[in-house]
């Protein structure tokens, strides 16, 4: 029987997806993995594609997910349709509500967050109540909606404004708590990821983040648009720099 085109584009994303869980060791039989759904279209299509994959018999894994919404930053989901989703692809949806401001009476914690940029607080906040949760759960791995476009931008912004040659690994561990962040999607293009948004008919965020256009990354992925014109094999080159030097896993 002949596939049709979203029927091809799935294939293709659980190749990839295949992939990169054999690659760099992702999921394991018994994992516990927690989801940072937060909307847009890139944890949508985690939450669908680990939903499916674990329906397949080995590895036998196990996927809930976290929708973080921040208090101040006016964006946000309707998380009816992201229960309504979750639902569909047997994946357990949990909400919370989290402040940028913290609670700390340190002042010198309140000092050092009035230098810190909304986007970090906000990306501090919503990461430490994703940890916070996967741990009250039981859960021994976060997944990441990341995409191979993330992790080349990520690694030319470090080097061109921190001059290191890192990137957001394919698999973390983390040293102070039993839990390692997997990032499921870091083999798939977010071209594809936008296509297969529009195919299944992905509903969109109610309001999008005021601040997503305003960052480094978005005038990175513009740059690296204009090397992809210079050098269209660009992003399989830096993937390749990047695993020859070990840096898409960090144990």
């Amino acid at each position: 029987m002949q596939l049709d085109g979203n029927q091809k584009l799935e294939k293709r994303l659980f190749s990839r997806l295949n992939k990169a869980m054999r690659d760099y060791d992702l999921i394991a039989d018994g994992d516990k993995i927690l989801i940072g759904l937060s909307g847009g279209k890139d944890s949508l299509a985690l939450v669908r594609l680990l939903g499916q994959r674990a329906k397949i018999s080995r590895p036998q894994f196990s996927v809930a997910a976290l929708h973080v919404r921040m208090k101040e930053v006016e964006y946000e989901s309707n998380t009816g349709y992201l229960a309504e989703f979750c639902r569909e692809n047997g994946v357990e949806l949990y909400t919370e509500e989290v402040s940028i401001s913290s609670d700390s009476d340190n002042a010198e914690d309140r000092d050092s967050r009035k230098q810190k940029t909304p986007c970090f607080l906000c990306s501090w906040n919503r990461r430490k109540a994703l940890f916070t949760k996967a741990q009250a759960l039981g859960c021994n791995k976060i997944a990441l909606g990341h995409h191979r476009d993330d992790i080349v931008h990520t690694t030319l912004l470090n080097l061109f404004f921190q001059g290191q040659f890192s990137t957001m690994p394919a698999k973390l561990r983390m040293r102070k708590m039993p839990l390692t962040v997997i990032r499921p999607l870091c083999l798939i293009d977010e071209s594809d990821l936008k296509l297969y948004a529009e195919s299944n008919c992905f509903q969109k965020q109610t309001k999008r983040c005021p601040h997503e256009h305003e960052s480094n990354r978005t005038a990175m992925a513009d740059l690296f648009k204009q090397i992809e014109k210079i050098n269209p094999e660009a992003r399989y080159c830096v993937m390749r720099a990047l695993e020859n030097e070990g840096k898409l896993t960090e144990e």
